[in-house]
């Protein structure tokens, strides 16, 4: 993915997490209504973000590790009461 365009598409296709496509049109459109024309950093950080959480979410491990962090947690909560 090297455009907004590429981005958009896997997006669309459902490559992301549920209802990324909606949140990342919504964040694009407010990044550009409030960029500074000279300072399109947030739009870069942006797109960096959702190109990554495809990524993630196209990582078989993906939802393993997610697993194992989460009964972390339960079992540090638990030993913590």
């Amino acid at each position: 993915m090297r455009t907004i365009g590429e981005l958009r598409a896997a997006l669309t296709m459902g490559y992301g997490f549920p209802g990324d496509a909606d949140d990342f049109e919504a964040e694009l459109a407010r990044e550009i209504n409030h960029a500074d024309p000279a300072d399109l950093t947030g739009i870069v950080r942006l797109v960096e973000e959702f190109r990554g959480r495809i990524i993630a979410r196209q990582d078989p491990s993906f939802d393993s590790a997610i697993a194992t962090a989460v009964a972390e947690i339960k079992a540090a909560r638990g030993a913590g009461q």
